[in-house]
């Protein structure tokens, strides 16, 4: 194992990473390996990323030191390649052949690190009709089947953030990818390219529901299954400060408890009673109709009944269990997620605020021993323009 900024924090302290500078899930999935110890280097581009975010404020750069190295100038690539020499994990997300037209490929990486572990994020992956297309979240998602899963049968397919395919099947995918080829790397002495897609993620997200579909447990339209919404003991009501709890009571027991609870107990017969539920619905949604969030969030408090309030951004971090775990946190004065999961030997920590383009290079210089990023520093200190926001990951360059 190669050694690294070792602060003692995380399972994955000594990793070296070198992270291709971009948007969305490369960036996403970098994080996740600097919160759990590894020292993140982050290659910027001059002039940055143009997005509209303060990059003081861009959380999914904490824990990550920067350089700016321009891959376009004649030694730029040499940099990089200094750096791969150095790392054990190498994140990029431009689209299929940007890294080898710019010198930095998985060729170029292998070739001066033969044990480096080479991760590709994209949306439509390295291969394919559409792998050369630009694209966001919602269109990868909506190719997959997860997207038409959504919302309710007689209106648009609403936009989950981009939490579903960015992140969960784009940036968790890249890091168990990156993960297992690591240990593979660290048992045979061999490194690999990890192609990760966010097409195939999300895909594979939706496991469980295609294996219901061909057992006809599954219905392939919205609203109309047990967890999107069709079931009236699985969803959320609007409540009458117009706020909104979230139902979750599927097994016996617990819709016996919530049904009591609502003060419907007439209902209990009506749980598997498929022609019932459109007249359960109703009366759920009255009842809830008929006091304020917090009120009924008193009236479920400590029970089992598998109902909680829909809590915003900025009130999440206040409820009492997540204050109590410490699920969020503070740092340098912005109020993010702590790192996750948890381990009972070597926990980590939010150990830096965001990474501020090329305001590490000396010390990478000097921790990693290339010389040659201080000159590169030098090099790219005059003002250049802010590279277009799909030269950035799976959008390509």
């Amino acid at each position: 194992m190669t050694t690294g900024r070792a602060s003692g924090h995380g399972p994955l302290a000594g990793v070296r990473v070198v992270e291709l500078a971009g948007i969305g899930p490369g960036p996403f999935a970098a994080m996740l390996l600097a919160d759990l110890g590894a020292d993140v280097v982050r290659v910027d581009r001059p002039g940055g990323t143009s997005l509209a975010v303060d990059p003081a404020y861009d959380v999914t750069n904490r824990g990550k030191r920067s350089v700016v190295v321009d891959l376009k100038a004649p030694d730029g690539p040499a940099r990089v390649l200094d750096l791969a020499a150095r790392a054990d994990v190498l994140i990029e997300g431009n689209r299929p052949g940007v890294a080898e037209r710019l010198g930095v490929g998985p060729g170029d990486c292998l070739a001066v690190n033969a044990r480096l572990v080479y991760g590709r994020m994209t949306g439509w992956g390295q291969e394919g009709p559409l792998a050369h297309r630009a694209g966001h979240d919602i269109a990868y998602i909506a190719l997959t089947g997860t997207l038409g899963m959504i919302g309710a049968p007689d209106t648009p397919p609403p936009a989950p953030a981009n939490l579903l395919g960015d992140y969960a099947g784009g940036s968790l995918y890249l890091v168990v990818g990156v993960l297992a080829a690591l240990h593979h790397a660290r048992v045979t002495g061999t490194g690999q390219v990890v192609d990760a897609a966010i097409v195939d993620g999300t895909a594979h997200l939706s496991t469980m529901l295609h294996g219901m579909l061909a057992a006809g447990g599954w219905r392939d339209r919205r609203a109309a299954n047990l967890l999107d919404g069709g079931c009236p003991y699985y969803g959320t009501y609007e409540t009458a400060d117009g706020g909104y709890m979230a139902v979750g009571a599927l097994e016996p027991q617990f819709y016996d408890e919530f049904v009591d609870l609502l003060g419907l107990g007439e209902f209990r017969t009506a749980r598997k009673d498929w022609t019932r539920w459109g007249e359960l619905r109703e009366a759920v949604a009255a009842r809830f109709k008929a006091r304020t969030r917090d009120e009924w969030t008193a009236v479920f408090e400590g029970s089992d009944a598998c109902v909680a309030p829909v809590l915003s951004l900025r009130e999440a971090p206040y409820h009492p269990h997540l204050a109590a775990r410490g699920t969020f946190t503070d740092h340098g004065g912005i109020t993010q997620p702590a790192p996750a999961p948890r381990f009972s030997v070597t926990p980590t920590a939010v150990r830096s605020g965001p990474a501020q383009p090329g305001a590490d290079t000396r010390e990478i210089a000097r921790d990693w021993d290339i010389p040659g990023l201080v000159k590169s520093l030098q090099d790219t200190t005059r003002a250049t323009p802010a590279a277009p926001v799909d030269d950035f990951p799976h959008q390509g360059d």
